[in-house]
């Protein structure tokens, strides 16, 4: 069937034998003159939240660059907002208020699947007007980076309330109410048409190993195993920021297929070793991509052919694209010059 030819799907599960598909974290974004225009006539709010703008801004990456897969245009925090927080967007995501002791958690509501409904609508609209070819990823934050959000209103800053919160009730309390819905939000994406859903997790790392492990880990067991009693068929993606294979061995039995990595990790050595349990996702430094283009493509091409020489049956399982998203300023013609490479090498 067509699933045969979506390289995508067929990497996930690590049986891709042709080229390895390639997509990019925030590939519809600031950096793409796209979605510039559309931005310069809309606000940030309502490009998530009209579906018609939100196909029309994923559809840009796909359109311009060829991508293998596309992903929904929206954004993580809008489970807190269902959640009794309030959200608006200026220069970056604002809470209008912030989990900064145990008292704020009966401001907490339990929030309505529905209220990311926005999100339903976008994907259907998106998969029925893309090919059946290129993959289409639904995602939600991680429960870890939801709860740093909701504390610290970010990830940036010293971030010890967030620290604190993990072992003084805070967290517990706020994933009791979080973990229903942002279940149900994954398995309507799913329902919507998304081939895989994705679990951003870009505060993990704040983590060491031990705390990660006893914390994180038992929420998104629970969270991985609700969806898949439900979406027993579609695919998750665990990505994680600034963790280590420490972190990664705890997630060993969890129920998903693909683990993104950043760019702090070897990608030969992690799929020689790690594609024995999930297909990978990465790695290449989105800093790469302002290098002038030739040193890019030096470079660029010392890693694919490093990778051309791994047995098939490892490369069967790689999903090439980012160690994070694509930084703003990012040239367009350097995007587009990875793309035509990474074709070249893996189809010649």
């Amino acid at each position: 069937g067509t699933v045969m030819t979506n390289k995508f799907i067929n990497a996930i599960y690590r049986q891709n034998n042709s080229r390895p598909p390639v997509w990019f974290m925030r590939q519809a974004g600031r950096y793409h003159s796209h979605y510039q225009k559309i931005r310069a006539q809309n606000s940030f709010i309502d490009l998530c939240k009209k579906p018609d703008l939100a196909t029309h801004v994923t559809f840009g990456p796909i359109e311009d660059f060829n991508f293998d897969a596309a992903i929904l245009f929206s954004d993580l925090l809008f489970p807190l907002e269902s959640m009794g927080m309030g959200l608006s967007y200026n220069e970056g995501p604002e809470l209008s208020w912030h989990l900064k002791n145990n008292s704020d958690l009966s401001r907490l509501r339990d929030g309505n699947p529905n209220d990311m409904a926005f999100q339903y609508q976008a994907l259907n609209q998106i998969r029925s007007k893309l090919s059946s070819e290129k993959g289409l990823i639904g995602f939600v934050g991680g429960p870890i980076t939801l709860f740093y959000y909701a504390v610290e209103g970010s990830h940036k800053g010293d971030l010890s309330s967030a620290r604190a919160g993990l072992i003084d009730g805070r967290y517990q309390e706020f994933v009791k109410k979080l973990v229903p819905l942002l279940t149900q939000n994954m398995i309507q994406q799913a329902q919507a048409g998304a081939d895989a859903v994705a679990l951003f997790d870009t505060c993990a790392g704040e983590l060491d190993p031990d705390t990660y492990q006893k914390i994180a880990v038992p929420t998104l067991s629970e969270v991985m195993k609700l969806f898949k009693e439900r979406c027993p068929n579609t695919p998750l993606i665990y990505y994680s920021k600034n963790t280590t294979p420490r972190h990664w061995s705890s997630l060993i039995g969890l129920p998903f297929q693909c683990l993104g990595i950043d760019w702090n990790h070897s990608l030969y050595d992690t799929l020689s070793y790690w594609t024995q349990h999930w297909s990978i996702q990465g790695n290449v430094d989105p800093h790469w991509l302002f290098l002038e283009t030739d040193v890019l493509k030096a470079k660029l091409k010392d890693l694919f052919l490093s990778i051309r020489q791994l047995p098939q049956s490892v490369r069967a399982g790689w999903i090439c694209g980012l160690g994070h998203g694509v930084l703003p300023k990012t040239p367009e013609k350097n995007v587009r010059a990875f793309i035509d490479l990474q074709r070249e090498i893996f189809e010649s």
